[in-house]
């Protein structure tokens, strides 16, 4: 199976920087995913990115060398699924609250032992090769978005799940659930706690802490300095 370099990437001690995708377009996914970074991902949550849209990104953005990923709509398994088959090498689910959902969101993601997804992957054969199945719940990343006060409570539990390769903070809905103008650069001091309690809590357990780079405040830059400690990044486009 091809390999994911972000798993190489991370291992390494380095920063994955991963850009968003939320025009429906092939070329454009095309045009990003030339650009030099290391993962790409398609938003199926927030703008007009469908399905079918989706597989002709994925098939575009195998022309380069980035890692195509995904961040999925909500928290269900089918389009999940769907989207794995179709040959995402990475998983981004929103609202995850609890370690229950944290638990469904890798069953969906994984092959039997460790999960309860079923075996039909169609283009992920052609992207990842014959043997995909056997080294495909090694290879697929699979993050859980915290961005919400009862996430951010429950954090220790989320990041304790097995097969759970990390969170990605999201600030616009983890701002606006503390009562806060939700921004992509929040400055609230508030805000930016809860954001590093989240940093300090991912790295406790060992897990990949993500969220997208901010102009000024930086809470993950305690993470980026420790060489122990994943991390990873995103810019939009």
């Amino acid at each position: 199976m091809r390999k994911n370099e972000l798993r190489k990437i991370i291992a390494d001690g380095k920063t994955v920087l991963n850009a968003w995708l939320a025009i429906a377009n092939p070329f454009s996914a095309e045009l990003m995913a030339h650009q030099g970074f290391d993962a790409v991902t398609i938003d199926l949550q927030h703008g007009p990115v469908d399905f079918q849209a989706a597989v002709g990104m994925l098939a575009a953005i195998s022309t380069t060398p980035a890692v195509p990923m995904v961040r999925v709509p909500w928290n269900e398994p089918i389009l999940t699924a769907k989207l794995l088959d179709a040959g995402a090498y990475g998983v981004i689910c929103p609202m995850i609250n609890s370690k229950a959902e944290a638990e469904a969101l890798v069953g969906a993601c994984r092959y039997p032992p460790r999960g309860v997804r079923s075996f039909g992957p169609n283009r992920a054969l052609l992207y990842g090769g014959a043997d995909y199945w056997q080294h495909a719940n090694d290879e697929v990343l699979v993050f859980a978005m915290v961005e919400t006060r009862e996430a951010v409570k429950n954090l220790d539990e989320i990041v304790s799940v097995e097969n759970l390769d990390g969170v990605y903070v999201g600030p616009s809905d983890l701002s606006l659930s503390m009562g806060k103008t939700p921004t992509l650069d929040p400055q609230d001091p508030e805000v930016l706690a809860a954001i590093k309690a989240i940093c300090a809590g991912t790295r406790k357990r060992g897990k990949i802490g993500a969220c997208i780079p901010m102009e000024r405040g930086q809470p993950f830059d305690v993470s980026a300095r420790d060489t122990s400690s994943a991390r990873f990044s995103a810019m939009r486009g």
